[in-house]
């Protein structure tokens, strides 16, 4: 492991957003909040990450978006993920 914080090891600069935002896999939804976001990756809140599976798609009404994604991390509260 390095001492170099995440934002500096990340290859792109994240933008903060607030947004609503669901998870979406085998036929269940979990609602998430956006916290920031790239053109890689994002940190989203959830009520338990335990529940979010290591593969899954993630909907953002608000810009007409979706993406499959997968879980880099997670701390219980808030998960890092990557589009796939």
């Amino acid at each position: 492991m390095t001492d170099t914080p995440l934002a500096e090891r990340r290859s792109e600069t994240r933008r903060r957003v607030f947004k609503g935002g669901v998870i979406t896999f085998n036929g269940a939804g979990v609602d998430c909040t956006v916290r920031n976001i790239s053109n890689r990756g994002a940190a989203l809140d959830v009520a338990n990450a335990a529940m979010i599976p290591p593969r899954f798609s993630l909907a953002i009404k608000a810009d007409d978006f979706i993406a499959r994604c997968r879980m880099v991390w997670n701390n219980g509260q808030r998960v890092g993920i990557a589009f796939d």
